[in-house]
Order: C-alpha cells, then sequence, then structure tokens
C-alpha cells in the first residue's frame, strides 16, 4: 500500500508514527511464529494499510479469521476495501480488542499483531491494552509487536514474565521486534530468559 497514506494520515493523526507501511523483511520476521498449518483467530492492532494483511491472508487457511482493529479513519476505510470473508475491520482502540473478538464470535486469540505506537499512549492505556492482550490470548498464543524502540521490553513483560526482543534494520525506520509467549504462568513471575 502506498507510502502517500502514510504521509496524509502522519499529517492529520499525532497516533500514527511511521512514514511508510512495514518492509517485507519486517512482515516476516514478525510472523515468523505463526503456524499456518492450522485454523487460527489473529487479531491485529494498527494494520495501517493492511501490509500484514496481504502476506497473513496469503497463508492462512480457508476457516481462519483475521480482526483487525484501526483507529485511524482513513487506514479503516481501506482495509474495508479487502474483499475477504476471514477479514473483519473495527475502527476502535485496541483497548476494547477481548468485545471486538467476542462480537466476532472468538473467544480468544492464537496470535496478537500489533503496530500501534505504544510510545505515544499514556502508561494507564498502554497498560490495559497488554493486560487484554494477555487475557485474550490462549495459553501458547503469541504477542507479536514491532516498535522503533526498546521502549515496550519492560511494559510486556510485566504482563508476560518474558519477552524475546530482535530487529530488522530492513525497513524505514528500523524496527525492534517482540514475541511473548502466554504460557500459563502469571504475569511478572517469569521474568528471566530474555532475548
Amino acid at each position: 500500500m502506498s507510502t502517500l497514506a502514510y504521509l496524509k494520515s502522519l499529517i492529520k493523526d499525532r497516533n500514527v508514527a511511521s512514514i511508510t507501511p512495514s518492509s517485507r523483511y519486517t512482515v516476516q520476521k514478525v510472523t515468523r511464529k505463526i503456524d499456518f498449518s492450522r485454523d487460527l483467530t489473529i487479531v491485529e492492532y494498527g494494520p495501517g494499510t493492511g501490509v500484514f494483511a496481504e502476506y497473513l491472508l496469503e497463508k492462512m487457511s480457508p476457516a481462519s479469521r483475521l480482526i483487525m482493529i484501526e483507529l485511524n479513519p482513513d487506514f479503516a476505510e481501506i482495509l474495508r476495501r479487502i474483499n475477504d470473508p476471514r477479514v473483519s475491520v473495527h475502527q476502535e482502540s485496541a483497548e476494547q480488542a477481548e468485545a471486538i473478538a467476542r462480537n466476532c464470535g472468538a473467544q480468544q486469540a492464537d496470535y496478537i499483531l500489533s503496530g500501534i505506537p505504544f510510545s505515544f499512549l499514556p502508561p494507564p492505556v498502554k497498560d490495559r491494552i497488554l493486560s487484554a492482550t494477555h487475557r485474550l490470548l490462549r495459553e501458547d498464543g503469541y504477542f507479536l509487536a514491532y516498535q522503533t524502540s526498546t521502549h515496550l521490553k519492560e511494559p510486556i513483560r510485566k504482563h508476560f514474565g518474558k519477552v524475546d526482543v530482535s530487529f530488522e534494520i530492513r525497513n524505514i525506520p528500523p524496527m525492534c521486534i517482540y514475541e511473548a509467549q502466554k504460557n500459563g504462568q502469571m504475569p511478572g513471575t517469569a521474568v528471566n530468559g530474555e532475548g
């Protein structure tokens, strides 16, 4: 999708953190933990113009579903043009992820992807989104996020106990990629072993 769409939204919406869609290298690295061999429920926060959606839909099974939560109205309008019965688009805050998923008939998600700029969010909002994310994921599900810095490491660790961090420099700007698996532990009980 167009860099122009990002630039237009960047001017109008202070919550847009990037001037261009994610590179294919970022998309592939963020999604490397996803097991596409089974039917999945994937939730995406801040899908922008749908770069991840395009990649995911190519690989997802016919019975899988992709629930996209995008607050920016221009991006939401672009996403609604995706003609695929597996997709639903919701112009709401990621704070509402649990209610949105339930309304789509999903009690839990296998994977939650996020590109929303957490560094722009007030701490209570960030905390509510991460808490809802942890609850919404199934026991061995993954939260997969990409940000422009390592600022999200400690907030994720507070909720998931462990987070692996890697980098993708083949992106404008370079991305910090977070992988956190919900593994049945209470948040904050496993603070060792980070990537």
